[in-house]
């Protein structure tokens, strides 16, 4: 396990993760190698992917130390416990279980604890979560996230849901160190060709579109 600094730093450069439900475990390997090569190094598969404890394993020591595997969808600390023991780098959930973070800070990895109200992110920042996942983000939108951090600048949200090429930008403006893409990226369409020119050409594309957003240092 590297060290969580380095997990932090790759969640956040280029800034985008991508959400993962591919259709068989035998999926994850060469997705992950597509968006590996378009520019995406995080890489959250989702307990919706067929055997995702053994995707993970896999997906971690075929493609370490270039990817960051994390886990999604986590929603119980049994879940939790088991993602973290096949070797996620981070652990993403979209409810607001702040009794996660020990668990995954004892196991040397980085929480994603989803909120939807500014009451629950503060609740997940005082637990010691490392970001909050906004979902479903499209509902509230970045005028949320910005109105949100104007009293509350500590609060480090990742918005999933809706997160597209032509408004990732807008994401980063708010405030946003990263954003979660799923369909949008990984899409069904690609999923059911086995496109992965197509996957590798819309991770080029959503890399490209985090970095020009970047404010310049």
């Amino acid at each position: 396990m590297r060290p969580r600094d380095e997990v932090v730093q790759g969640l956040t450069n280029p800034g985008v993760i991508a959400v993962v439900r591919a259709q068989t475990r035998q999926q994850v390997l060469p997705l992950t190698e597509a968006l590996l090569a378009g520019g995406i190094r995080a890489i959250e598969i989702t307990l919706t992917t067929p055997e995702p404890f053994q995707a993970i394993e896999e997906a971690r020591r075929r493609f370490e130390p270039d990817a960051l595997i994390g886990a999604g969808t986590v929603l119980t600390p049994d879940q939790c416990r088991a993602m973290l023991g096949s070797g996620a780098e981070f652990v993403v959930t979209p409810l607001a279980r702040p009794d996660f973070v020990p668990v995954i800070y004892t196991a040397g990895a980085v929480s994603v604890i989803g909120a939807f109200t500014p009451t629950e992110a503060q609740w997940a920042h005082e637990a010691g979560a490392d970001f909050i996942k906004l979902f479903p983000a499209e509902i509230l939108g970045p005028g949320f996230v910005r109105s949100v951090r104007a009293p509350m600048p500590h609060l480090k949200f990742i918005p999933t849901g809706g997160v597209t090429v032509e408004n990732l930008a807008t994401w980063f403006e708010a405030g946003c160190p990263a954003v979660g893409v799923g369909s949008a990226l990984v899409s069904a369409d690609i999923l059911a060709a086995n496109n992965w020119a197509e996957l590798k050409r819309r991770a080029a594309a959503y890399a490209q579109a985090a970095r020009a957003a970047r404010p310049p240092s």
